[in-house]
């Protein structure tokens, strides 16, 4: 894990955020038009509420397009997606204030 995923998974594990159990670096797997089985890997998950979040930091740059393209397709299964840059984590209460609102949505 990156530091920051460090940082946010020792704020929320064991339920430590509003009692929602959250798995890191989770597996939700899909199948392609071909048939084919295939996954992606959450950096973050929370089943109880379908919601995926994941840190963007900077192996993410000049990604934007394919980024875009899962998030659409995760929400087309059913997740809703929160995409956080790194450079916010330096905020901690600021993303788990944002995390806890997406819960509560």
């Amino acid at each position: 894990m990156t530091t920051e995923e460090t940082l946010l998974w020792q704020a929320w594990r064991n339920r430590q955020l509003g009692g929602y159990k959250f798995r890191r670096q989770h597996p939700i797997q899909y199948v392609e038009e071909n048939g084919w089985r295939s996954s992606f890997i959450a950096d973050f998950y929370c089943a109880e509420k379908g919601l995926i979040i994941e840190l963007d930091g900077a192996a993410h740059d000049g990604r934007d397009d394919y980024d875009e393209m899962r998030t659409q397709y995760l929400a087309a299964l059913g997740y809703r997606v929160c995409r956080i840059h790194n450079s916010i984590c330096r905020d901690m209460p600021g993303v788990l204030e944002l995390i806890r609102e997406e819960l509560n949505r």
